[in-house]
C-alpha cells in the first residue's frame, strides 16, 4: 500500500494580497493537520479574479517568480508542514506574462513551474489580455508523495491536457480554478457541466482528480461581476465525486488514495495498453484535417 492523503480548498479573496496569503496559510495549516499530503489552492489566489475587464493598471500585478511573495511563503510551509503545494501565480518573464503554478515539493524545494496552456476569452474571462499561451508543455513531477500533475483552470475543458499527464505518468491530477456566473447570461450555471468534464479525466485515464474554485462575489471594474460558484471537488480513480464542497462556503477537503491499489486497477482495465497513437493525427490540427508545416 502506498496511501496519500490530498486536500482540496476554497475560499473567498479579498483586495488585500496579504490577507490572502495569510488565509492560504490557515487552510494550508489546518490541511496538514487533518493529514493532508499535498494541498491544492484554488487560482490566482492572492488578489480578486483581475480577468473580467481589460485593466491595463492589472498588468502590474505580475513579478518574477522569485520575487513572488504567495511562492515564498508557501516554501516556508512546505518546509515546515511537510506537504507538497502547487502555487498558483500571475507570472512576470522578461517581456510575457503568465498564469503560472510553481510546485513546492515537501521540505520546500521548488521542482519547477507549468504555465497555463489554454487561455479563455471571453465576457467576464478577458485572459488573453493578461496572459501569453504557455511555453511549457505539459508537465509532471516526482514529488515526494506522488508523480503528480497540474493543469491550471480552462486546461480542465481538455482531455488531451489531461491525457499527456497521465501518459507521462501521474498519479495525481490536480486543477487551480476560477470560474463562476456567465456575465452575458445569468441563467447559465456551468457547475455541473465544470464537474462532470474532470470526473471524466479521472475516469477515463483512472487517475483521482482534485479540482480547487474560488467563493464569493467579485465586483470588476466597469460594473461588472462574477459570483464564483465554489463545489471545488475531489474524484476518484472512476470519476465518482469522493467529496464536494458547497457553493458559498469556504472548505477544506481531503481523501486519501491508494497508488499501488490504483495502478494495478489501471493496469487492468488496458487503456494505456489499447491505445492507438498513430490513429491520432487530427487531434494534430484545428480543424480535423489540416496539417500546418513549419516554417522553413
Amino acid at each position: 500500500m502506498r496511501n496519500v492523503t490530498v486536500a482540496a480548498t476554497q475560499m473567498a479573496c479579498s483586495d488585500q494580497p496579504g490577507e490572502n496569503i495569510a488565509q492560504v496559510e490557515r487552510l494550508i495549516r489546518e490541511a496538514a493537520r487533518q493529514g493532508a499530503q499535498i494541498i491544492l489552492i484554488q487560482e490566482l489566489f492572492e488578489t480578486p479574479y483581475f480577468c473580467q475587464v481589460q485593466i491595463y493598471e492589472f498588468l502590474k500585478l505580475a513579478v518574477p517568480l522569485e520575487e513572488n511573495p504567495a511562492v515564498k511563503r508557501c516554501v516556508e510551509l512546505a518546509r515546515e508542514l511537510n506537504v507538497v503545494l502547487p502555487v498558483s501565480v500571475y507570472e512576470r518573464a522578461g517581456q510575457s506574462l503568465f498564469n503560472t503554478v510553481v510546485i513546492v515539493d515537501a521540505g520546500g524545494e521548488v521542482l519547477g513551474h507549468y504555465r497555463k496552456s489554454h487561455i479563455p476569452d471571453g465576457p467576464g474571462y478577458s485572459e488573453k489580455f493578461y496572459f501569453s499561451p504557455g511555453d511549457t508543455g505539459f508537465k509532471v513531477w516526482d514529488t515526494k508523495f506522488a508523480r503528480i500533475g497540474v493543469g491550471i483552470c480552462w486546461d480542465q475543458w481538455f482531455p488531451e491536457c489531461a491525457r499527456a499527464m497521465a501518459l507521462m505518468g501521474a498519479e495525481l491530477l490536480f486543477y487551480p480554478t476560477a470560474i463562476g456566473s456567465e456575465p452575458q447570461d445569468d441563467g447559465l450555471d456551468s457547475a455541473g457541466h465544470w464537474q462532470r468534464t474532470m470526473q471524466g479525466h479521472a475516469a477515463a485515464n483512472l487517475t483521482p482528480l482534485v479540482a480547487s474554485n474560488r467563493i464569493g462575489r467579485e465586483a470588476g471594474r466597469k460594473g461588472t461581476h462574477i459570483t464564483f460558484y465554489g463545489s471545488s471537488f475531489i474524484a476518484d480513480q472512476t470519476g465518482a465525486k469522493v467529496l464536494e464542497a458547497n457553493r458559498a462556503e469556504e472548505a477544506i477537503l481531503t481523501a486519501t488514495f491508494d497508488l499501488d491499489a490504483i495502478r494495478q486497477q489501471r493496469n487492468s482495465w488496458g487503456v494505456f495498453r489499447d491505445r492507438r497513437p498513430e490513429l491520432y493525427t487530427p487531434l494534430l490540427t484545428l480543424d480535423g484535417s489540416t496539417r500546418h508545416q513549419a516554417a522553413r
